[in-house]
């Protein structure tokens, strides 16, 4: 950086970016349902949140590499203006096919916007300091979690879905605007090689995990995963600057931190989709009220990182984890009572309240740890893989409860009939054809729940394997960034 006082400003960048990204998580899982409504389409329902989330999984360990080699900011800049423009395209969408396409381009940006911010943090700020920043980014997660669902909620009634994707562009030209202007990052003079052979291989192992796990010709896609995933670690193994570093993923820290990561991602999206659709498909409720129930959890995930990264510094990294795995797998435990008994919203709230506060705990102490671990030219990487991790399993478990929800709502007539179950005003339907595919929607969604009960329960029992100490690798504040 030019001068140490543009420090704040540069921050200031990160959090215009990271609150365009939070508004994106609470606002779209908001407005899904009225989409649905109007577009049509209810089995490629899972598909539009999987789209975003399948091409920003497949570029953050790119972009990651890319940051490590070439710069924070150039790749950052990127990515805002990619993510603006799938935005754009996302609003301005005519189908589902068009909106699936126009939701990847914002997915790229965002594979960029999110492991760099967080890069950026750990370059600017000591790991003491680091825990004490995460209290700025927690107060944007609650400032977007609070408004986020209700805004949505807000534009769907008022105005139409398509305004909650136009929302972003304000949020993404101050972002890059301030960039500009107060970081200036100095190049260095190293050449470095990108592997392309690598990329390819990681990407189409995704793509093909990702449709094997939607149930789309699972014989073909599942078997193709293994092969192409199996030769993505051979070409590491061989590359002169691998994509990957592989003796990095085998460190006990990184080993049990991704694999938390995989399984909190498929939880926290799991529960992003499939809430809303409960609120307003069993329950009958508004845009607004699916957005009031999972706002709780996009309030109490960053207060839990306020106390989280004041609490890491004085008991250390593994304690919050092991928290944060259990309260994550109570709260979805009980999420299946309000989910299967109907037993009213205040009690879904209080649980995704639960919910957000040991994905706060557990989140926050597993990216500090991580960056704490490594040294700055692997530090981009290595926050990459752990945000890589949380999208490959958010982006399985939609897919995968997607194709779970659509197999137990049956064949085209019972889509449509979901379909106008979804459309606020009068039926056009009759009540006995509506009362069976409400029925049916109904215990397809208990299964969609159960199946993330398990995979919370998974999730704690990786915080056991958490080691009790970590590694601090020497470092500077901001790296070669002087």
């Amino acid at each position: 950086m030019p001068a140490q006082s543009h420090r704040a400003l540069t921050l200031a960048a990160l959090l215009s970016s990271m609150f365009m990204a939070a508004m994106e998580a609470t606002v779209v899982a908001t407005a899904m349902p009225s989409v649905v409504a109007d577009l049509k389409g209810i089995e490629h329902y899972g598909w539009v949140g999987a789209a975003y989330l399948l091409s920003s999984t497949v570029t953050m360990p790119l972009f990651g590499k890319l940051a490590d080699q070439r710069g924070r900011k150039p790749v950052m800049l990127w990515g805002i203006s990619l993510f603006l423009l799938g935005s754009m395209a996302s609003g301005a969408a005519q189908d589902m096919l068009q909106l699936i396409v126009a939701r990847a381009l914002q997915g790229v940006g965002a594979g960029a916007i999110q492991p760099i911010s967080m890069t950026l943090v750990g370059d600017l700020y000591r790991p003491e300091q680091r825990a004490k920043v995460q209290g700025l980014f927690g107060a944007i997660w609650a400032v977007a979690g609070i408004s986020g669902p209700l805004l949505g909620g807000f534009l769907v009634d008022a105005l139409s879905w398509r305004w909650v994707f136009y929302v972003n562009v304000p949020f993404g030209f101050i972002a890059a605007t301030l960039l500009v202007t107060s970081f200036a990052e100095r190049r260095q003079g190293t050449e470095h090689r990108l592997d392309v052979l690598g990329v390819l291989a990681l990407s189409t192992g995704v793509v093909c995990l990702l449709l094997g796990a939607s149930g789309s010709h699972p014989v073909v896609t599942l078997p193709a995963a293994l092969v192409t995933l199996g030769a993505f670690i051979v070409i590491e193994q061989r590359a002169a600057e691998p994509l990957l570093s592989l003796p990095l993923l085998k460190t006990r820290l990184m080993a049990t931190s991704n694999a938390m990561c995989i399984l909190l991602g498929a939880v926290m999206m799991g529960v992003l989709n499939y809430v809303p659709l409960h609120v307003q498909a069993i329950w009958g409720g508004t845009p607004t009220q699916a957005g009031t129930s999972i706002a709780p959890m996009m309030l109490s995930w960053p207060l839990a990182s306020v106390v989280s990264g004041r609490l890491l510094i004085r008991f250390g990294y593994r304690p919050m984890v092991r928290l944060g795995g259990l309260l994550i797998a109570a709260a979805t435990t009980l999420l299946l009572v309000p989910v299967a008994a109907e037993f009213g919203p205040w009690l879904m709230r209080l649980c995704c309240f639960a919910l957000g506060l040991g994905l706060g705990f557990a989140n926050t102490a597993l990216i500090i740890a991580v960056q704490d671990s490594v040294q700055w030219r692997q530090r981009g990487v290595a926050t990459a893989v752990l945000l890589f991790s949380r999208s490959i399993g958010g982006a399985v478990s939609v897919g995968g409860l997607g194709a779970l929800l659509s197999a137990s709502i049956g064949q085209t007539e019972g889509r449509q009939m979901l379909d106008e179950l979804l459309r606020p005003g009068p039926k056009t339907i009759g009540s006995a054809s509506l009362g069976a595919v409400h029925d049916a929607l109904a215990g397809g969604l208990v299964d969609v729940f159960r199946t993330l009960v398990a995979l919370a329960a998974l999730a704690w029992l990786a915080t056991l394997s958490f080691p009790r100490t970590t590694q601090s690798a020497p470092s500077t504040p901001s790296g070669p960034a002087q």
